[in-house]
This record gives structure tokens, sequence and C-alpha cells, in this order.
């Protein structure tokens, strides 16, 4: 609710001016004293203020005004007088007040300037909130890195986002893909409206199509009401689908029907409904090889890639480990005091390290080593064990002396063995095995596991 505040040394006049304001529902405080005026405003963000210019006491309502300007600088004030002039007039717009009435006042001109006023300031309100979203939206699809690499996504991102074409997004799973496409979104003609998002292999097949299409009503059991769809709600905006290789044969028909009729038809409807959506699409798997294979249909494939593009995987863009661990430091710990300090040992060791898990992996190591850090800097002891793993290869020769496969794996699971302090728990989740099979591993080669 907005607030108005009165200023006027003659209270009957001050009670008027709130009747007159109460059709728009606004929360009033009036005062005729313009020193309590001044200080109202150091402690209510006031929206609106009206005040008289020539108040009976040693300030005027042009001071209230000079005043007000400093502790309430995005309040609108309306100055009202009985004594126009010329000067009173230019000197209330140079100081910036919002309007300037003067007596005797017509009650539908003070209705109309009011209203003028709260309109300007719900819209800057609006307007902050905007940028506010905008600004939590930058953060949240931010790219890091200055590579090659990246500089060609960058490019594709800014040759492609005006177009209303459909764009296929390759790349491993961690790298970004659905970062690329909401920059794609933000930075388009429909960035006011939605985007919305979906993994295609998170869902089976009927919640899946419930989910992009909709339902009405008594289509199956437990559709007590109707719903609408990712389509009908993206309407206008972006809808992007993750891991679209993943998607059902008989999907993909309904699919090709969409981006071909462009509308859809809700779960249990009869009724076509039109939809206005740009469909990005993201994959870790070759589609051209599953056409190949029977598993994707060619013409979906056509009508979903008029637009490729390929997002590297971290190995391919190391130079930017950097920018990215800087980045997540911020994020994770945006007060620079608080922020750990990442030691060359470190930094090297990350650098080399494979990243399986490409940017996601690297943003949760970092977010683990804010959290588990000793004294402020972060030490190669600290690193999840499978990296540590990786940096005690490279430094004993692990492959030294042309090792067989079975030497590898035992040598591999000494190590494991030694890093974990025998932790058959965290030696598992390293390998990728359950208990059982580190028992027969152990056996196998001949290792005692120690007692827990």
């Amino acid at each position: 609710m907005q607030n108005i505040l009165i200023v006027d040394d003659d209270k009957l006049t001050c009670d008027f001016i709130a009747e007159i304001l109460e059709e728009f529902r606004v929360m009033v405080k009036s005062t005729q004293d313009p020193q309590e005026a001044i200080d109202l405003g150091k402690d209510h963000p006031f929206d609106v203020v009206i005040s008289d210019i020539n108040l009976q006491n040693r300030l005027t309502g042009l001071d209230v005004l000079k005043n007000l300007r400093r502790s309430l600088p995005e309040a609108e004030v309306i100055l009202i007088s009985a004594f126009g002039t010329l000067e009173t007039a230019v000197e209330a717009v140079r100081e910036g007040a919002f309007d300037y009435i003067s007596k005797p006042f017509n009650i539908n001109q003070v209705k109309a300037v009011v209203k003028r006023a709260l309109e300007k300031k719900q819209l800057l309100h609006e307007n902050q909130r905007l940028r506010s979203q905008l600004q939590t939206i930058e953060s949240s699809t931010s790219l890091v890195g200055s590579s090659p690499r990246m500089l060609e996504v960058y490019k594709s991102i800014a040759n492609v986002a005006a177009s209303k074409s459909t764009v296929l997004i390759y790349g491993e799973s961690g790298t970004g893909k659905e970062l690329v496409a909401k920059q794609i979104h933000f930075n388009s003609p429909r960035k006011s409206r939605a985007f919305l998002a979906v993994n295609c292999g998170a869902l089976a097949e009927t919640l899946l199509e419930s989910e992009l299409f909709g339902y009405v009503k008594g289509a199956f059991t437990g559709a007590a009401t109707d719903k609408i769809g990712l389509f009908e709600e993206a309407s206008g905006g972006t809808l992007f689908l993750d891991e679209i290789g993943e998607m059902t044969p008989a999907m993909q028909v309904k699919l090709l029907r969409v981006l071909q009729e462009h509308e859809i038809k809700r779960v249990g409807g009869v009724k076509n409904i039109k939809v206005d959506v740009r469909l990005v699409a993201a994959t870790n798997r070759n589609l051209e090889e599953m056409v190949k294979e029977g598993k994707f249909r060619e013409d979906l494939l056509y009508r979903i890639s008029v637009i490729t593009i390929t997002v590297p995987s971290l190995r391919e863009r190391r130079e930017d480990i950097p920018a990215l661990i800087s980045h997540f430091l911020k994020r994770v710990c945006p007060v620079e005091d608080s922020r750990p300090v990442i030691s060359k040992d470190v930094l090297e060791v990350l650098m080399n390290y494979s990243w399986p898990g490409n940017v996601r992996e690297l943003e949760h190591t970092i977010e683990r080593l804010c959290q588990f850090s000793r004294g402020g800097i972060i030490t190669v002891e600290d690193l999840p064990a499978k990296i540590q793993i990786k940096e005690k290869y490279q430094v004993r020769g692990f492959f030294e002396g042309m090792p067989t496969l079975d030497e590898l794996e035992r040598r591999y699971l000494i190590h494991v063995l030694d890093t974990t302090r025998h932790n058959k728990t965290q030696a598992s989740e390293i390998l990728g095995i359950n208990r059982r099979t580190l028992y027969r591993m152990a056996e196998r080669y001949g290792i005692a596991l120690k007692e827990d």
C-alpha cells in the first residue's frame, strides 16, 4: 500500500484532502508542522507528499520540499499555494516538485495530479523490481570464461538470440547447456516472457506428456481439475527441453506435431490450443547416431537443430578454470574477508584434473572446499579424495614399468585404500562399486582390508 503525507497549517484542509484521497486506498498521514513533516520524512517511506507553500511558520512548503529531496529523494512532492507567482512556480519546479496547484483548487484536479504521482511511483517500484530480477537472472545465467572455445559459444548466442529458430545445444553433462539456453532467451525479444525448463530424461512418458501439454479434468485418475502445460505457460517465451535424446518415440511424434502446427492438445482434451513458443533443446548424446540406430526421428532432428551450438567440456578449456574458481568463490563466499585463499599447489592440481563432471563438478568442489577449508587457506589435503588420488598417480609414476591391466587395477585399489585410510564406504564410492565387490577385489589381489 502506498503512503501519502499531507502538510498544511489548517487541520480542516488536511482532513479535506485526506477525504478526497480515500478512493485511492492509500495510507494517509497529516501534520500542521513543517518541521515535523521533515522529521517524518526521515523515518517513513512516503510515496507522495502534498504540502502548502505558505505555512504559518518560519519554514515554508519549499523548505519542506528541499529537505525531503534529501531524505526521500524518490518521493513525489506536490505543492499547493493560494498566492501563486511565476517565481514560486519556477522555484518549485527547479527544486524537483512533481506538480504545483493553486488555491482554490478543484477536487478533480487534485485527484488527477495525485493519481499521476502514484502511478509514477508504482512504475518506479516496478522498474526497481525488474532490475533486481534482472540482476538475479544475470547471476544465475552467467557464463564464465574467455577461452577461444567459449568465445565461439558467445558469438553463436549473439547471432541466434534475436531469431525465432529452434536451437539444439550439444555438450557433456555439467558443461552449462541450460546456462547457454537462458542466455539465448534473456538476450532475445522474448526476454520479458517466461523461460521454462524440463528434463526429458527425468520423467516417465506419461508424466512428461502431462507436464508439456497439460491435461483436462478427468483425463486420468487424480486429474481433479484442468492443468495447463509448459507449452501454454511458456507461450510468448522460451521452452528448454534438456536431454531431449531421452524422449520416447511416441513423445517424439507429439513434439514434432507441435513444432509443425504450433498448437497443442491437452491430455484427454479435444480442443487444439495455439502456442507461440521458441524451443531450445539440449543433449549429451549423438542424435545423428541415434537416428541411424532408429532411436531418434530424423524429421524431428531437422526440426530442433535449425541452429546448433556445442558447449566445450572443461577439459577443452582449462585456461578458464582460474576464472571459474574465482567466480564460484565469490558466489559461495560473498564477503571477501571470509573467502578462503587457494594455494598455488591446489590451483595446479585443479588445472590438471580431468573434470569428468565438468563445470558442475568444479562448482561443487569449490563449495565443498569453502566449507571444509582450515585457517582460511585451501591446501591439497583439503581436496576431495578422488582428486588427491589423481594427483598422486602423477607424482608416483603410476604407469611405470608398463604394468598389466590387473597390476594397474591392483595399484589403483591400493592407492584408493591408502588415501581413504581403508574407509570402505569412501573407497567404494570412489571406485564406483559396492562394498561386496570391494571385498572381492581385495581378496583377488591379496590385499588385507583393515577393520573400520
